[in-house]
Order: C-alpha cells, then structure tokens, then sequence
C-alpha cells in the first residue's frame, strides 16, 4: 500500500517559482511512473510532466522550460520544481504514482491535492 501526501503549494505572483514535494509512505522504487497533474476549474485534467524510475522525464508543452520534474529515492520523494509561474498554472496539482505488474494491470495511486494559485 502506498500512500502519497503532497506539499509546497501557495499563492505567488507571475513570474515567481515554487516546489511541490510528493512524499510516499513507502518505497517509490517500485513505482514505473511518477508524475504531477493539474486540474483548473472548466478544464480537463492534464498531466504535467513524468519521470520514470530510470528518472526519464517528460513535459506538458505548456510548462517545457519553466519546471522541472525529479525525484529521490532515498527519500521516497518527488519534486515538482515551477519556475516562471502564469496566472494560467493556477490549479490543483495533485501527484500520482502508476504500477505495472502481472499480466496488463496497472495500480494508481494519488495524493490529495495541493493548490497553486498564481496571482498579482
């Protein structure tokens, strides 16, 4: 059972950064994908960016160049780091583990939510 709790979320003008933090309460090791999703009001929920547990990345065309997706192992942590915030990242990230295993299936874990509010 794996458990995740995200943080680091607030309110910060345009053009200012912030770092989420997803903590697990077990092991991400085992985890194929880590990632980070948002959702805003009247919008579709979109992924973000991943990393894989070979620590490949990948970004939404909307965030390439201003965040950056990492994690430790050791930690059982991932990070989102966002810099060069719009008002249009406003949203709640929420961070989301997936598990392949047997034969097709697949396990997703999510955390809870953290809200991101960009705003002069």
């Amino acid at each position: 059972q794996v458990r995740l709790v995200e943080s680091g979320g607030g309110l910060v003008q345009p053009g200012g950064s912030l770092r989420l933090s997803c903590a697990a309460s077990g092991t991400i090791f085992s985890i194929n994908f880590m990632g980070w999703y948002r959702q805003a009001p009247g919008k579709q929920r979109e992924l973000v960016a991943t990393i894989t547990s070979g620590g490949s990345t990948n970004y939404a065309d909307s965030v390439k160049g201003r965040f950056t997706i990492s994690r430790d192992n050791a930690k059982n942590t991932v990070y989102l780091q966002m810099n060069s915030l719009k008002p249009e990242d406003t949203a709640v990230y929420r961070c989301n583990g997936v598990r392949y295993y047997g034969l097709g299936n697949r396990d997703d874990y999510w955390g809870q939510g953290t809200q991101v509010t960009v705003s002069s």
